[in-house]
Order: structure tokens, then C-alpha cells, then sequence
């Protein structure tokens, strides 16, 4: 439902010509809110407007074109939305109609709810489908019955719909071409479904696939792709896919792509990323995560050379070597994010081939990689852009390293310091450095007390000092774990029985060490995420995104 300017100019108009002469008190306003409520308790169909007759008050609302109001409406949250749809009908039909974003259980009872629910909400273009893990799931029904309800459809979330299949989402697709993202995770379709989407959706811009139980494992994979999506695709993300070299034929098809993301994808990638890097060639993001990648994966993509985006996270094969090679190359690089998982593969070498060759750098997150004064000095006068620099778990960062980025560092905004070996001694180098420096977090290094903390806090008051050192010894810096989390203040209906809750026994009063340990490896994920998307915040979203 669009917005006319001459609709809204009109209201203005008209509640300009109709504002009392004088002001009413306090009390009459409070007389008449009550006498609103108690007039639609008493008759929940009445229209509030009806209030207002005989009492000398012009009833704005009423006069206000349709279009004024929904845009009201998309102003609001989604609770606010829900209270303003109680109202009376007329609010309830145009807050239906304006409604863009929905979230629906997608429980297998929501089939007999679809038609009443689309019937109201019309004009949805985002949709996301959630089933939990104990419920069954719509089917193909359900979903088909869907596609022709939302024809407007640019963006679809399927998690958990199990029991959709490739017949399913063909004939979905079918029913919603102008589809521009599709994210699906835990689903039981296969390849025969993510091609209907690649042949029918042209302009699918950003395809997300986790989980896919669907697809052949071994040399009898179906290849998925590239079809008549690859000329759109600019995102592509593969995450924890037992054959995820099958997608190949669509990376190597989408010549737009912008953005790839490979996370726990079983097999060799380094032909595949060969073959890729020599197709694709504006390649601006790239993400591997624990992935069997080496240096002539790396060498392959140092061919991307408008490359600015690089993490690499758990690839114990990469080296030095490899991380020199992108560097010599892609000289654009803007963010680096590198978890070394302790192996001591990459260190100084690599770092400095980094510091001469990459003078754009703004973010470097080091995880489990040992740096030294040495690489340290080299990057802050090599990246004098540097703004957000982060080092966790490194053992060789002390206080005569802490001290060396407070001199040198002069463009730093954002610290973070994570179970590394300083002491109040290195936190007294940052009050007298970094002039830009605006926000410090030093979490699990046990020689900062909070006196430390305080007496830096004081000696610059406009900085924000973040001391936490009561986490879990455990640490891991997975960052894809946390994913952006999509669908923000949509509408979450539920939709038939509630699932049962959790039983969970333990044998014992005390905690496992087994499931301390898991405790602590996933706060230790959390707290280097929440990192990552505070600074993506701060930084600007990416330009490829």
C-alpha cells in the first residue's frame, strides 16, 4: 500500500482546519480516554469514532486517508501493531494490508490456518516459516497453498520444514519467480528442489543453505545449478553440508557474485576454489570456516583482487605462505579476521606481508595467533586506517605489546583484549595513547583488576572501559555460529499446540565436566560474536551486503 504525498498534505490540511480553538484540560482529555474504553469494553464491535459525536471534539483519525495510517502502522512495533488491530475494523483491515514482514510456526496445524491468515496479511513479502525439532512440519500443501496466497513473496526463511520436498518447493517457485533471498536450514528436500529454485527464480540475489538432508551424498550428487538465478546471485552461504562441492556448478555460474561463505562443508576445497577464483572475478567477501583448505586455496583467492573481506577461521593448513600471496595481491583488503586455532601457522610473516601490501585494513580480529611487537609495529604504521583491532588468546601479547599499539595506533577507535597476558601496567599505556580510542574490552586476562580498569576509566572520562574476568576458561572464536538474525520485529503467530518441555535429568547436584566445558565454549562463542556484530554495527554495514 503506497504512501500519496498529496493524501498526507491533505490530512495535515484538514487537521489544521479542524484544531479546537481552545485547549481541553488534562481531565477532559483523561474523561474522554475513559469513556473510549469503557464504550468499546462494553461493545467490542463499536468504532471509537462514535465517542466522539456531540462532544465538540473533531475526530482526526477518521478523516485520515488509509495510507496516512498504515504508514503510521510501519512505524510502530510489532506489539504496538497488534494493540492498534484491536482497535476497531477498520484498523485491523489497514494494519493487515501494510504489514510487509511475517514469521509463522510452522507446525503442521497451519495448514487450516493459511487461508485466513494470508487473507489478512496480503500484501507479505517476507515470510519466515519456523518449525521446532519435536513437531512435524508443513507440507507441500501447506506450502504451495502459501505461494498462492503471497505472490509478492521477494523473501522466504524455511528452518526445520521437514517434511517439504523437492516436489514441494518446485511447485512453490513456480507460484513466486520475483523470490530474492531463500534461507533454509534443516530441511529434507535435495538438489531436485534447489535447482527448481535456481531455474524459476531469475533474480535471487542471496541463497542461504544449512543442513540439507536431502542431498546425495557421494559421486552419485545431483549437480545444483547454476540456472537462470546465476546472473542475480551476489550472496551465497554453505553451511555444514555433508556434499557441498554439489553446489559448485552454481558458484561457478554466478559471474555477479559478491559474497561467499563456506562453513564445515566436508570434502578438499582447493580445486573447487581454483576453478571458482578464475570464473569469478569480483569476489569482494570471503568466509571459510573450518573447511579442508590449504595455501593454494588461499593462492587462488589472492586472483580476487577486488577482495576486501577475508576470515579465515579453524583451516589449520593455511600458512604464512598462503596469507602472503593475498596479500601481495589484494591490495583493497578491509577487514581480516584469522583464528589460528593455536597451530602457530601464521604468524609474523604473514602479518607483515599484510602490514606492506594492505594499506586499507580498518579491522583485524587475531584469535589463537601469536604476534609480537615486531608484526604489531609493522601493521600500525603499514595501516594507519586501523580502527577496530581485536587479540584473543595470544600468548605473546603482553604489556610491551599493548604499549606498542597505544603508540603507534593512532586511528584505533575499538580495542579488544581476550585472555592474553597483560596487566594493569599495559592498561596505563592506553590512557596516555590511541587519541581516538572510544571503547576498550578486556575480558579474561587475569592480571587487569578492576582497580586497573577504574584508574583508566578516570584518567579519560570519555572512554569506555569493559572489564570482564569471571567468564569460563573455555574460548572459541567461531563467529558464524551467532549468524545475523533475520526478521526483526516481525510478527511470530503460533500456531497449534505448543511443543512439550524440555526434560532434562541430571544423575547429579554437580555439573559434568563434560557439559562445563560445552558451557564454556559456547559463552566463549557468544562473547567474541557479540564482538563481530558490535563492530559491524560501528564500522558500517558491508557494501556487499
Amino acid at each position: 500500500m503506497g504512501q500519496s504525498a498529496s493524501s498526507i498534505a491533505g490530512a495535515q490540511a484538514l487537521h489544521h482546519h479542524h484544531r479546537p480553538s481552545k485547549p481541553r484540560s488534562t481531565a477532559a482529555v483523561i474523561s474522554t480516554g475513559m469513556k473510549i474504553h469503557n464504550y468499546i469494553e462494553n461493545d467490542p464491535d463499536a468504532d471509537p469514532a462514535d465517542v466522539f459525536t456531540g462532544e465538540g471534539l473533531a475526530d482526526y483519525i477518521s478523516n485520515l486517508p488509509d495510507e496516512c495510517l498504515a504508514y503510521i502502522f510501519q512505524s510502530l512495533s510489532s506489539g504496538d501493531r497488534k494493540r492498534c488491530s484491536l482497535v476497531c475494523r477498520r484498523w485491523l483491515l489497514v494494519e493487515g494490508q501494510s504489514r510487509h514482514r511475517l514469521s509463522l510456526n510452522a507446525q503442521a496445524e497451519l495448514l487450516t490456518f493459511v487461508p485466513s491468515i494470508f487473507t489478512r496479511f496480503d500484501a507479505v513479502t517476507k515470510l519466515a516459516l519456523k518449525c521446532d525439532r519435536r513437531s512435524a512440519s508443513i507440507g507441500d500443501d501447506a506450502l504451495v497453498l502459501i505461494s498462492l496466497k503471497c505472490r509478492k513473496l521477494t523473501r522466504l526463511k524455511l528452518r526445520a520444514c521437514r517434511e517439504l520436498s523437492d516436489a514441494g518447493i518446485a511447485e512453490f517457485t513456480k507460484n513466486c519467480k520475483n523470490l530474492k533471498k531463500l534461507s533454509c536450514g534443516s530441511c529434507h528436500f535435495g538438489a531436485k528442489g534447489m535447482n527448481a529454485v535456481l531455474n524459476n527464480c531469475a533474480g535471487l540475489e542471496e541463497l542461504s543453505v544449512k543442513r540439507l538432508r536431502g542431498i546425495t551424498d557421494g559421486a552419485a550428487a545431483e549437480p545444483i545449478g547454476p540456472g537462470v538465478a546465476a546472473a542475480s546471485l551476489k550472496v551465497i552461504c554453505l553451511k555444514e553440508l555433508y556434499n557441498g562441492q554439489c553446489f559448485g556448478p552454481m558458484i561457478i555460474g554466478a559471474k555477479n557474485l559478491r559474497t561467499l561463505k563456506l562453513f564445515r562443508c566436508s570434502g578438499d576445497w582447493d580445486k573447487l576454489l581454483e576453478v571458482i577464483a578464475d570464473r569469478v572475478d569480483g569476489l569482494v567477501e570471503v568466509h571459510l570456516e573450518r573447511l579442508q583448505v590449504s595455501d593454494v586455496g588461499l593462492m587462488a583467492i589472492s586472483n580476487c583482487l577486488n577482495l576486501e573481506i577475508l576470515h579465515l577461521v579453524k583451516t589449520p593448513e593455511c600458512t604464512n605462505e598462503g596469507l602472503k600471496t593475498v596479500a601481495e595481491h589484494c591490495k583493497l583488503l578491509r577487514k581480516l579476521h584469522i583464528d589460528g586455532w593455536k597451530t602457530n601457522r601464521i604468524s609474523d610473516d604473514g602479518l607483515i606481508a599484510v602490514a606492506k601490501n594492505c594499506p586499507n585494513v580498518q579491522e583485524l580480529v587475531l584469535i589463537g595467533v601469536n604476534p609480537t611487537r615486531m608484526s604489531l609495529e609493522k601493521l600500525a604504521t603499514g595501516c594507519l586506517n586501523l580502527e577496530r583491532l581485536a587479540l584473543c588468546g595470544s600468548e605473546t601479547v603482553g604489556d610491551a605489546e599493548l604499549s606498542c599499539i597505544a603508540q603507534k595506533c593512532i586511528a584505533l577507535k575499538k580495542l579488544c583484549i581476550k585472555s592474553c597476558p597483560v596487566s594493569d601496567h599495559g592498561m596505563e599505556a592506553l590512557a596516555g595513547g590511541c587519541p581516538n580510542l572510544v571503547k576498550v574490552k578486556v575480558k579474561k586476562c587475569r592480571a587487569v583488576t578492576s582497580e586497573g580498569a577504574d584508574w583508566l576509566r578516570a584518567s579519560r572520562g570519555s572512554l569506555a572501559v569493559n572489564l570482564d574476568a569471571t567468564e569460563p576458561e573455555n574460548m572459541d572464536a567461531s563467529a558464524s555460529d551467532s549468524g545475523a538474525q533475520e526478521g526483526g520485529g516481525a510478527e511470530n503467530h503460533q500456531v497449534g499446540g505448543q511443543g512439550g518441555r524440555a526434560n532434562i535429568a541430571s544423575s547429579s547436584t554437580g555439573r559434568s565436566t563434560s557439559f562445563k566445558a560445552r558451557l564454556g565454549l559456547l559463552t566463549g562463542r557468544r562473547l567474541v560474536s557479540c564482538t563481530f556484530r558490535r563492530w559491524s554495527s560501528f564500522g558500517g554495514s558491508s557494501r556487499n551486503t
